[in-house]
């Protein structure tokens, strides 16, 4: 497939092994998006160098220049780099007054401990709530649950993405649309345990009893809660002292913290859809703006706040045990990323999948790319930020559709997914970053990478040290013959729970609200059950699924809490909207009686059992970095990384 200047790719091949050409009106109308001439080929608009340099690697340079190094130490520059720059984002001034060039140092590939074998809970976070919950699960509910699976043997709990939706009445359900990717939702905090909290206050006392009593339904419904912790963290704010640090973090975070901040507080003066609020509001550096923030500079201070306390309740948890945090593919058009990164989306796109024989029409997530060009002319400052807010206090992120460092399908404005194509991203640099910023954070990476994936894409990612994601229902091939490098499950939010399958109750849901299942695949999954479990029970089935997933060779293995409570229902039922309880469905059970439920603690000990230390002489993978800050040399290993440098599959 041929890729022309703007990455439009001139076609691609459908699951049937048809090819569609790209139409010459989409690729026009795209070029348009990126900020390109609709009849004119010219190539994108020349923007600052991006020079990525490996570790320690002395790298010629043209002509003397000045180094400007990410924590503000100034290095002279002859003939050469020096060879032992820190892992970072550099600036280097040439000194005869030419262009500013972004040096980015990076390791070679991704953090990925040797000896890493470990088992964890997936968790849908909102799910999983104790008798003290407002309604829905919160950080503290997490970090109780850390604290138990840790003490059954879990090495890491997994999670939903936490990020922040638009701060409205109307809250989006759906984490994977969120308003910011940097930022978190504060439905995820325990308001108790905020400073100031106390129970005579009767709003607070009110707030509480209140919020409790939502637990007594099972949908959540975060409307209601948001609206009792909003009022209860406002009084809280009202007698909040300053705090030393309150103040350093706003500092570390300054200025992205600020625009985030200075957003939520014109959303709730304006309301959704930035494009339509006054015009000296609608971009973050407009004049009227500034003077917005000014006039609110109280509300734009508790909307910092809100997010030091998420960040002190996420190190909580951090603290425990390590925390997998899930990155959402793109964000809400009309949220605070796509306002504050306006100038490198491409308005009006949409991003989705082709049509295939499972959906006729193609899929429409009506998520805005980023526009490769101009990602590159910001240095890659939205992705780095993106994956370093991830990785804050977490021992490993999941990359839903990593298949988009690589390429994403664009749905031209007012077009459907028949009309779209593929656009290339530049997936080397992307990589160099996502690796920069897993060494430096000392955190590992799987790229979830289900469904149709480039081969080429499988092999970079592997010797990148991205885990590769394993499903039960996907793989025809038992656990045993699954590749070390991969994190393995037996299923997904989007995909039918063990009972769920086993029962019928998934193809019975599926029927009702007017989808068309596939009997077959539904029948090949049961007798794939069938082959490693007793069919006297659910229970036995689903212990049966883990204990044949407990006995991979992969490094991490991971289960719902959902398959080993027997719940029916998927989290997400993908192709609709108010048909199904998409993310808003709990746990059938408080987080008090899971830890004693026999289920749950049979499976718990079947995964503790299969992950016990590997044998002495495995294959295994080196680290490619530490934590240690970005004047530290990367941890690697050339003998141990090329035991893995291959694809896993």
């Amino acid at each position: 497939m041929a890729t022309d200047a703007w990455g439009i790719e001139d076609g691609y091949w459908d699951v049937a092994g048809r090819w569609h050409a790209t139409p010459e009106e989409t690729r026009q109308i795209l070029r348009a998006a990126m900020g390109g001439h609709v009849d004119v080929e010219d190539p994108p608009p020349r923007s600052r160098p991006v020079w990525f340099v490996r570790y320690g690697a002395a790298e010629a340079i043209e002509r003397p220049a000045e180094l400007v190094l990410e924590d503000g130490t100034e290095l002279r520059a002859f003939s050469a780099l020096p060879p032992d720059l820190p892992l970072g984002y550099h600036d280097l001034h040439p000194s005869d007054g030419g262009p500013t060039t972004r040096l980015i140092i990076v390791p070679d590939r991704c953090h990925l401990p040797a000896d890493l074998r470990t088992w964890g809970w997936t968790v849908q976070l909102y799910a999983a709530r104790s008798r003290l919950s407002w309604g829905i699960g919160d950080l503290a509910d997490l970090r109780r649950l850390a604290t138990w699976s840790a003490g059954h043997g879990a090495g890491m709990i997994a999670l939903n993405p936490l990020h922040a939706a638009l701060p409205l009445v109307a809250q989006e359900p759906s984490p994977y649309f969120p308003s910011s990717r940097r930022y978190r939702s504060p439905l995820y905090l325990r308001v108790e345990e905020v400073p100031g909290w106390n129970d005579v206050d009767d709003l607070l006392r009110a707030a509480a009893t209140a919020g409790r009593a939502l637990s007594a339904q099972r949908r959540i419904d975060r409307d209601a809660v948001y609206e009792l912790k909003l009022a209860a963290l406002e009084r809280l704010w009202a007698g909040f002292d300053d705090d030393p640090g309150f103040d350093a973090y706003c500092d570390a975070q300054d200025p992205a913290l600020r625009r985030y901040a200075v957003f939520c507080a014109l959303a709730e003066h304006h309301g959704a859809g930035w494009r339509s609020w006054p015009a000296e509001h609608r971009h973050p550096g407009a004049p009227g703006v500034a003077r917005f923030a000014l006039a609110h500079a109280d509300r734009v201070r508790f909307h910092c706040w809100l997010q030091w306390l998420l960040d002190q309740q996420v190190a909580g948890v951090g603290a425990v045990l390590p925390v997998v945090n899930d990155i959402a593919i793109g964000v809400d058009p009309n949220g605070a990323d796509g306002w504050s990164w306006q100038d490198v989306f491409a308005h009006g796109v949409r991003v989705g999948a082709p049509p295939d024989e499972f959906n006729t029409q193609g899929q429409d997530w009506g998520l805005p790319p980023l526009v490769p060009w101009k990602l590159r002319a910001a240095g890659y400052a939205p992705f780095a930020q993106t994956v370093r807010a991830a990785l804050a206090h977490a021992g490993g992120i999941r990359i839903d559709h990593v298949m988009g460092l690589f390429r994403l399908f664009w749905i031209p404005p007012g077009g459907s997914p028949a009309d779209g194509t593929y656009v290339r991203y530049p997936d080397g640099e992307l990589l160099d970053v996502l690796a920069l910023e897993s060494a430096r954070a000392g955190a590992w990476v799987v790229g979830e990478d289900l469904g149709t994936v480039e081969d080429e894409a499988r092999r970079q990612l592997a010797r990148r040290g991205v885990l590769t994601y394993k499903l039960f229902w996907f793989e025809s091939e038992p656990p045993l013959s699954w590749p070390r490098q991969a994190l393995a499950a037996v299923s997904t939010h989007d995909l039918p729970t063990v009972a769920g399958l086993w029962s019928g109750t998934d193809l019975d849901a599926q029927r009702a609200i007017g989808l068309q299942p596939s009997e077959g695949s539904n029948d090949a999954l049961r007798s794939r059950l069938a082959a490693v479990a007793s069919p006297d029970s659910e229970a036995s089935v689903v212990l049966g699924a883990y204990r044949a997933l407990a006995g991979a060779p992969s490094m991490v293995v991971t289960a719902t809490l959902d398959d080993a409570l027997e719940v029916q229902e998927r989290p997400n039922m993908p192709g609709t909207t108010t048909e199904w309880p998409n993310w808003c469905l709990a746990l059938p059970a408080l987080l008090e009686d899971v830890e004693r439920d026999p289920r749950v603690l049979a499976v718990a000990e079947a995964l503790a059992q299969g992950r016990r230390p590997a044998a002495a002489g495995s294959a295994g993978t080196a680290g490619a970095g530490s934590g240690d800050g970005p004047r530290t040399a990367p941890d690697s290993s050339g003998s141990a990384q090329s035991s893995i440098g291959t694809a896993p599959d």
